[in-house]
């Protein structure tokens, strides 16, 4: 009887519950065990201490996965000035944008396996820790290539919030709560590219380009603090054991699924085309229509919206593969059109609409391509996911230096069509039985 009180984990009273005596005589000792076990697990559930409330996750996810759009889309209206700013060219200053985007490819690959070994939390207070030294180097630099590096350090950091905000809904939902919790993401990817240029031009109304990356530095300490208030969610027994070299072996299978390769490249040069856009427009729309960067917020936030539309739209398609076939031929006459407006000089009315078009039929392919490579990989979903994502901020990153050489407006046509032309090759390859 010693031992059984020895062994009875304490609570606010010394004594067993009642009937525990009558179990102890009852239960052969296997059974009793179990029991115990059973009512231990009980109360360490029950402990408020070990779990953070639904509200606080939907939030804290939500601000993790606005990361990335705050990233790349705030400062773009303050291109411009940082072009005088710094006394560069158009496309050294677009270089800023390339390699933030090469860091969210890149961080994806990286912190995905780093959370799967070695938890979710310390993982993410790593890369906010980074986030914010480099945010801080950003708004210090003293010229355009220490910005450079550390814009790159600033993605690859905001790409820890990005994959592992996934991760943790799935460690910390299921069934509908789950599907709400991934609709929270998908909200605030939807809102965050439509928000991010609008804030950034009204910050840049009452300071400079150092004004908005001050922001940035805000938000992260936010997120930060979050972080430290997040209770970790993936338990030790469930984290995995293998080598992270061993698990980076685990993307070689999906470059020989033709299905699930091509789908990817066409998203791929998809998002190409919408990072050439994002490059391309602070320039045309402020320097050579004239507009100021609030109002180029605006344009931005309703290109935005027509995006969102595509999407939307895309669930009305009775097959996938007609969706993907028809945003791909859209993206290309308009591409072919937008070259033509630029090279005659359109009024911005004729640009600002056939922009407008090409981005809704862009909208069309982001949830049909997603869809389609996912159901290509569904073994290997995890892994499917963080290529997939990665490839598209990779082609983003290499395509935006392109539209900036020489006169910006025969190179943003040209990148428009190549792209859209390439995205439409992968496409028809994909569709093939």
């Amino acid at each position: 009887m010693l031992l059984f009180y020895q062994n009875y984990p304490q609570k606010s009273w010394a004594y067993p519950p009642s009937g525990t005596f009558d179990l102890f005589l009852k239960f052969p000792q296997k059974r009793y065990n179990f029991y115990m076990k059973q009512q231990q697990k009980t109360w360490q559930g029950s402990s408020t201490k070990r779990r953070n409330s639904a509200f606080f996750l939907f939030v804290f996810l939500g601000m993790l996965t606005a990361f990335a759009p705050f990233v790349t889309d705030m400062y773009l209206p303050s291109l411009p000035a940082m072009t005088q700013y710094f006394g560069v060219s158009v496309s050294m200053v677009q270089l800023g944008l390339t390699f933030s985007m090469l860091g969210l490819a890149v961080g994806q690959i990286v912190f995905g396996p780093l959370s799967d070994k070695y938890g979710r939390r310390t993982p993410l207070l790593i890369s906010m820790v980074l986030y914010l030294l480099a945010t801080a180097g950003c708004i210090f630099a003293p010229n355009i290539r220490l910005f450079i590096l550390m814009r790159l350090v600033q993605g690859m950091a905001a790409a820890g919030g990005i994959v592992i905000s996934r991760s943790i809904a799935t460690d910390k939902f299921k069934g509908r709560n789950l599907a709400t919790a991934l609709a929270v993401v998908g909200a605030i990817n939807g809102i965050a590219p439509v928000a991010a240029p609008v804030i950034g031009g009204s910050v840049l109304k009452v300071t400079s380009w150092r004004g908005v990356f001050g922001v940035l530095f805000a938000l992260g300490v936010v997120v930060w603090a979050a972080c430290l208030h997040f209770k970790e969610s993936l338990s030790t027994k469930r984290r995995t054991k293998q080598k992270l070299i061993k698990a980076l072996a685990l993307f070689k299978p999906l470059f020989s699924n033709r299905h699930y390769l091509f789908y990817t490249l066409q998203m791929g040069f998809a998002q190409a085309l919408l990072f050439a856009y994002i490059a391309a427009s602070p320039f045309i729309i402020q320097q050579y229509y004239g507009f100021s960067p609030f109002a180029f917020s605006l344009f931005f936030a309703a290109n935005a919206v027509a995006i969102g539309m595509g999407a939307a739209l895309s669930v009305k398609f009775k097959h996938l593969e007609t969706c993907i076939l028809t945003s791909c031929i859209g993206m290309l006459v308009c591409s072919v059109a937008v070259l033509c407006a630029l090279q005659s000089g359109a009024s911005i009315v004729l640009f600002e609409s056939l922009l407008f078009i090409m981005l809704l039929a862009m909208g069309l392919t982001f949830t049909a391509a997603t869809t389609l490579a996912m159901n290509a990989e569904r073994s290997r979903a995890g892994t499917a996911s963080a290529l997939f994502g990665a490839v598209c901020f990779l082609f983003g990153g290499l395509v935006s230096p392109l539209v900036g050489l020489g006169n910006i407006l025969l190179p943003t046509g040209i990148t428009f069509t190549a792209c859209a032309t390439l995205s439409l090759t992968c496409g028809l390859i994909a569709l093939k039985k």
